[in-house]
């Protein structure tokens, strides 16, 4: 190459260099792909959805599970009086009655988690003053009467169901599962929410890239230009090729133009996906350099199989549509309960005689719900909640198939951008030589204007096919991560930490 044109290539490639550090100095914040993941994780309706999703969720299932301990309870009336008159149908005559009571009522009730039953130990105590009319045949008249005095009742009382499945049980499991739910759903929309901004982030580095391919190509042109001129002023070359000339040039510069103008697009976009302002200034610091990451077929399906969120739900599916069937088979079923208390009621005008002549209360009470005919109501529901299983378990199947499927086309895609990139470096070098041989040319006289935009068409295209591809290998290879759960680069797993949690507590896994 001409040494005076290698000169000016370096003063063009240092002014260029200082340009774009100098307007860089003034942008307010450098992001990566994790700040960008960060931010968007605060600012996701998605995502904080989701976290809420989690804790209602979460809290349902602590409250039930606190209700199944020892429930104490206390209720106190300090004052109830009332007054009236009562007909006395027998002997057609009016009376009036009045009542003041003071009384408390202390509970303890406490859940049969194995059985569904329920256990629990009453004690009421209560203080009451008494005035009622009578008619009294002897006397052949209305007479009054009055009591005033304490008692108490204590008794203790075990209801169990009968013949009928543990209502207390499932319900718990299905709040177990609907955690379950919840947190996975938090994690694949987590997942997703990746995917996102690492699509927007790069697709930003895109249109940055474009706009530096556009900025070597304007400076090139210039070159270009200042070559021709040169010549045209010395006699060398017609005045055409400087109307050419100036028109590349013209054309670089309008190119550059709309590569801003996309770049600052692209950003807005961003800015509003993750949630920034959009009057926020920032750089996209991006790391595209190729480095060929090893993956395993196998290991994918295999892990994406036994991992993956949405067979997991598809799972949760199945077992609460097992629960309908339980319900569904409960409806007009011969069922039965027994009810037994024992208890001991006392009462005295002094408090601390209350218990001395106790009065024993026991009962027992066993019931049984016998069906005769529905209508085939019971049959026809079990049939579908059958159905509804059978619904899910086909889900189930064709997830399966499906997470497969997207794991083999990710892989497949792999292999093909790994050999892209090799084709596509070879392209950019092989244009660049082009580029320069031509150059040469073209001050040489050998070569017309026209013919030299080409070349430098072919170099910007080539650089940007280049880039192109080593993104689409980082995003496929995100993308192989969230299919198979697997991360190829770290070699580890990728399973969120709460799911994994639960995996091994259902796998019996410390």
């Amino acid at each position: 190459m001409n040494p005076e044109l290698k000169s000016l290539l370096k003063k063009s490639s240092f002014i260029a260099l200082l340009l774009f550090v100098f307007s860089n100095s003034f942008a307010q914040k450098t992001l990566t792909l994790d700040d960008a993941m960060g931010i968007a994780i605060k600012n996701s309706p998605e995502i904080i959805k989701s976290e809420l999703n989690m804790t209602i969720s979460k809290e349902n299932l602590k409250a039930r599970e606190s209700a199944t301990k020892s429930l104490i309870k206390f209720d106190v009336t300090p004052f109830d009086y009332s007054q009236g008159r009562v007909f006395d149908d027998y002997f057609s005559k009016y009376y009036t009655n009045e009542t003041k009571k003071v009384y408390g009522n202390l509970s303890v009730s406490q859940p049969i988690l194995f059985t569904d039953g329920r256990i629990s130990l009453q004690n009421r105590m209560e203080f009451k003053d008494a005035y009622s009319e009578h008619f009294d045949v002897a006397s052949n008249s209305i007479v009054s009467t009055g009591s005033r005095g304490y008692s108490n009742n204590l008794y203790l009382n075990l209801t169990q169901p009968l013949f009928t499945y543990n209502k207390l049980k499932m319900e718990i499991n299905q709040l177990k599962l609907s955690l379950e739910n919840a947190t996975l759903s938090y994690a694949i929309q987590r997942l997703y929410l990746e995917k996102q901004v690492s699509m927007f982030f790069y697709s930003v580095y895109q249109r940055q890239m474009a706009l530096t391919i556009a900025q070597d190509e304007l400076k090139n042109q210039k070159i270009s230009y200042e070559i021709i001129k040169s010549k045209v002023e010395g006699g060398l070359s017609a005045r055409e090729e400087l109307l050419q000339a100036e028109l590349n040039l013209a054309t670089s510069e309008s190119n550059l133009q709309n590569k801003q103008v996309d770049l600052e697009n692209a950003k807005d976009d961003f800015r509003q996906y993750i949630g920034m302002p959009l009057s926020e200034e920032f750089d996209i610091l991006a790391n595209i350099e190729f480095s060929k990451v090893t993956v395993e077929m196998g290991k994918a399906i295999q892990n994406g199989l036994e991992t993956r969120m949405e067979l997991k739900q598809r799972e949760i599916n199945i077992k609460n549509s097992n629960d309908q069937l339980t319900m569904a088979k409960s409806i007009n079923e011969f069922a039965g309960s027994v009810d037994l208390s024992v208890g001991l009621f006392g009462e005295d005008p002094h408090l601390p005689n209350i218990y001395d002549k106790p009065t024993r209360s026991p009962q027992v009470m066993v019931t049984f719900n016998i069906p005769i005919w529905d209508w085939g109501e019971r049959k026809s529901r079990i049939k579908a909640a059958e159905a509804g299983i059978k619904i899910e378990e086909i889900n189930l199947s064709n997830e399966r198939t499906n997470v497969e499927l997207a794991i083999r086309q990710t892989y497949r895609s792999l292999q093909n951008l790994d050999m892209q990139i090799d084709l596509a470096k070879q392209n950019e070098k092989n244009a660049q030589l082009t580029y320069e041989i031509n150059l040469e040319r073209y001050i040489n006289g050998d070569l017309t204007s026209m013919d030299l935009n080409r070349y430098q068409n072919q170099l910007s295209e080539k650089k940007m096919n280049l880039a192109n591809s080593l993104i689409s290998y980082k995003l496929e290879l995100l993308n192989m991560k969230i299919q198979s759960l697997w991360d190829f680069e770290n070699n580890s797993t990728f399973v969120p930490k709460e799911i994994l949690e639960n995996m091994n507590k259902e796998e019996g896994k410390p």
